[in-house]
């Protein structure tokens, strides 16, 4: 999502365009947006939160993994939402600005769930919403957004496969097939499900399922960036 979507919008001399520039082979799974915050804070629903956000927008901070980062970026459609502006806090990954949502140094951010699941079962963090329109197997207790009140909110990030542009047929075909099967694997799909992700079905795999999607993720995350007025030179 970062690499192949965000980035169009966020850096106007990109060298590259992820929706021609690549051969597609398949999504390799979804990775659903979890909104969390410090285990303190106030709020003990979403629609507390996004109250809270928003009288407190000047004291409040959020973390994300850098700019152009998905937290970066699906926090900028979460603060969009609610009418907030907070304060910014870049860290130099996922693993930094999460040991600081724990540590309580930061007061919340938007992240992938396999990166917080191991936090949420502990009670080191909160999470006050999946946004998704189902809820996850591997936190089932977390409401959707749209269950919370906020049905605007959705967000997926999501891994993918692409092959250098001109690849042999031959070859790209025995990728999409070597893919298909992992993701049949009970193994590989037992893996996944604990960690959250969500495994494309039949009609979501293959090269033209995942060439449809880099073009309306490039789409929504352009007007997002845009709209915020993000960029990097």
């Amino acid at each position: 999502m970062g690499t192949h979507a965000a980035s169009v919008a966020l850096y106007p001399k990109l060298p590259y365009d992820p929706r021609t520039d690549f051969d597609p082979i398949g999504m390799v799974a979804g990775t659903p947006i979890l909104i969390l915050a410090k285990k303190d804070f106030p709020a003990k629903d979403l629609k507390e939160f996004a109250t809270y956000v928003k009288a407190n927008e000047k004291t409040l901070n959020l973390a994300h993994a850098g700019v152009g980062s998905v937290s970066f970026t699906t926090c900028l459609l979460l603060n969009s939402i609610i009418g907030v502006k907070p304060v910014s806090v870049p860290f130099n990954g996922t693993g930094p600005s999460m040991n600081a949502l724990v540590a309580g140094q930061v007061d919340y951010m938007c992240d992938q769930i396999v990166n917080a699941v191991p936090q949420v079962q502990a009670g080191t963090i909160k999470a006050y919403a999946i946004a998704t329109p189902q809820r996850n197997p591997a936190l089932p207790d977390v409401p959707t957004t749209r269950e919370a009140g906020m049905p605007e909110y959705e967000a997926s990030a999501w891994n993918a496969l692409f092959a250098p542009k001109g690849t042999p047929k031959a070859a790209l075909d025995k990728l999409v097939d070597a893919l298909d099967k992992a993701l049949s694997d009970e193994g590989v799909r037992k893996r996944l499900l604990e960690l959250g992700s969500d495994i494309p079905d039949g009609p979501r795999r293959g090269p033209a399922a995942l060439s449809a999607l880099v073009k309306s993720e490039v789409d929504k995350w352009g007007r997002v960036i845009r709209e915020a007025g993000a960029e990097v030179n």
